[in-house]
């Protein structure tokens, strides 16, 4: 069991709504192990190519509250990652989100067509990053595109270890070991 059983939402958490397009629990794509997925709405990256077209509009999918998109997660007991569409986009609500993730005992990936520098460059992203184990990096580009790669659709994507890169001042590469 990964989950703290000591988790409860705060009133915030009840509050805070979301668009999301969909939690996919059991997924082995996103992250090591089996990962709760969720897919959250809005991206104005465009990239041609994308996996996933119909989440770019900022208003597609449904709002859910931080608390239930929580329950979800503690139902399934895998660690998450925030996919989209493009995460960033929802910063502050996701923020809140990534924080109960946290509070509640799982690591946390996501994914952005953002590269680290902009992110960890930008105020409004910062609580975000404060939760954030592994950062993926950058649009996808179509010419780039390697199904070789773990985790990610084209070589510019990187896997960022937000904790190291935080203490070393720029990119460190998360690595499985």
């Amino acid at each position: 069991m990964l989950q703290d059983a000591d988790y409860t939402p705060t009133e915030e958490e009840k509050n805070i709504r979301l668009r999301v397009l969909d939690i996919v629990a059991g997924t082995s794509v996103d992250g090591p192990g089996l990962r709760t997925s969720i897919y959250l709405a809005g991206c104005d990256h465009a990239c041609p190519g994308c996996h996933n077209p119909e989440s770019w509009a900022h208003d597609g999918g449904r709002e859910m509250s931080v608390a239930e998109i929580m329950d979800t997660v503690r139902e399934n007991d895998f660690n998450v990652t925030f996919s989209g569409g493009d995460p960033l986009y929802q910063a502050e609500g996701v923020a809140a989100l990534a924080g109960a993730v946290k509070r509640a005992g799982y690591t946390l990936w996501c994914y952005t067509g953002f590269t680290y520098e902009h992110v960890a460059a930008a105020p409004r992203f910062a609580l975000l990053m404060e939760f954030v184990d592994v950062l993926v990096d950058g649009p996808f580009i179509e010419s780039m595109r390697d199904t070789a790669l773990l985790f990610r659709g084209s070589s510019n994507q990187r896997l960022v270890d937000v904790a190291a890169s935080r203490k070393a001042g720029g990119v460190v590469a998360w690595s499985r070991d």
